[in-house]
């Protein structure tokens, strides 16, 4: 019982001292970036979680190569927005929800609060369901006996919190990398054409109503609404700058952080759907619509060796972003509202949906992509929301946004917008 109390300050105190150590020159080059990695990296894994299995590989099998832009577009996206929530953090140690509570009417912070909660369950859902299906493809576990399992994992997950930042931070960091190493192997296997992608990343193309749907879903699976809270939340404390030339330099640390993760999380969503245009799309397997049937079509195709890493990099992706999910659901509810329930309580809860989901016999993957459209839905509330503060100079201080910042953010925000309102307008019939 004592032991944890005593090695928190401690551990946290060694973080500290070499955040200090780089901020005074005393660490040089990657040593000195080295203390402030992993804020980003916890944000990331929200970018590669089981809802962009789903959109990524149905979007890859059904159309080839030819929604890559969309995931080009979405991870620039992500990666200016999980910049100007980090920077948020950082120039006014608040994080965004708490912002919200203090410079919004009550009515408009408690709307914003129902939203973000809406949001996090439909994370939750996509996250608990990657999980369980992993667990069942991989060890063949029953779907309901998964989720308690699944629940169970993330919780211990979490705990690593209780010694301190780092531990925790370090152990998502690997699990990041355990999908890129998946993703690489996949890569090799299944060879995909070097021409397609380039071309195909960079030529927009929207075909139909069903690719629109699928372009909506996975810019709703890339840009995540609850990360955008939580990011702010996870630099906010994590070294407290004694002045703006510190503040400075622990943002432009925090921006080599957000590019590499982010271009990371980028480049394996990419894989995820050149790896499914290329196995799956130029093999006529194009109605590949579930994870599930990815994963008994790669068995043949490429091995069983391919599937089972496939199985892997899902199981991380799901236990490392479902436990993100519950930190950003911390955070959103003691911001917004200003209080806090405990963590095996917001846990429980969150599970419900998938609980539900599981015994309704709902088919995963179809649930997964509807997830994500309604997390597109909801984007655009946290994006207006960063890009109201970020802009005003008396709460930002020296680290205002600039005006091509607040250009391209409002643009971000207007397109996602608009993506939105075409989607209801087909949905209802229209034509696009």
């Amino acid at each position: 019982m004592g032991l944890p109390s005593v090695s928190v300050p401690v551990k946290e105190d060694r973080a500290t001292l070499a955040c200090r150590s780089s901020l005074t020159g005393k660490r040089k080059g990657i040593r000195a970036l080295l203390p402030f990695i992993g804020p980003a990296f916890i944000a990331s894994i929200a970018y590669m979680d089981p809802g962009n299995f789903a959109t990524n590989i149905q979007g890859g099998a059904e159309f080839g190569y030819k929604l890559l832009w969309v995931v080009v577009m979405a991870s620039a996206m992500a990666t200016l927005i999980q910049y100007m929530s980090a920077k948020l953090g950082i120039a006014t140690g608040r994080n965004l929800p708490e912002l919200c509570r203090q410079y919004f009417p009550k009515w408009l912070s408690i709307g914003l609060w129902i939203i973000s909660e809406f949001a996090a369950m439909a994370t939750d859902l996509a996250e608990f369901l990657g999980a369980t299906l992993g667990l069942y493809l991989l060890f063949h576990i029953p779907l309901i006996i998964g989720t308690f399992l699944t629940g169970i994992t993330t919780y211990l997950i979490l705990m690593l919190e209780r010694f301190g930042f780092r531990p925790l931070e370090r152990f998502i960091t690997a699990l990041v990398l355990v999908i890129g190493a998946a993703y690489l192997v996949e890569t090799i296997l299944s060879r995909p054409s070097a021409s397609q992608i380039l071309f195909h990343s960079i030529v927009p193309w929207m075909g139909n109503s069903n690719a629109l749907l699928l372009a909506v879903g996975v810019i709703g699976a890339t840009v995540m609404p609850h990360v955008v809270y939580l990011h702010s939340g996870l630099t906010q404390n994590r070294v407290t700058p004694n002045d703006d030339l510190e503040k400075h330099l622990i943002n432009r640390f925090s921006r080599i952080e957000v590019l590499m993760a982010l271009s990371l999380a980028g480049i394996i969503n990419m894989a995820m759907m050149y790896m499914a245009a290329s196995v799956f799309f130029n093999t006529g397997h194009t109605t590949i619509a579930s994870i599930p049937t990815a994963y008994e079509t790669l068995r043949p195709l490429l091995g069983s060796a391919a599937a089972g890493v496939f199985l892997v990099s899902l199981l991380a992706s799901g236990f490392s972003s479902s436990a993100v999910g519950t930190m950003a659901g911390q955070v959103i509810m003691q911001g917004f509202v200003g209080f806090k329930i405990p963590l095996w309580v917001r846990r429980v809860v969150t599970m419900l949906p998938t609980f539900i989901i599981v015994l309704l016999g709902v088919n995963p993957t179809e649930t997964l992509v509807i997830s994500q459209v309604l997390l597109s839905i909801a984007l655009p509330a946290p994006i207006l929301t960063l890009i109201y503060f970020t802009r005003k100079k008396d709460i930002m201080g020296s680290l205002v946004n600039k005006p091509a910042t607040t250009f391209f953010s409002s643009a971000i925000a207007i397109m996602i917008l608009l993506l939105n309102i075409a989607l209801i307008y087909s949905s209802l019939g229209g034509s696009i």
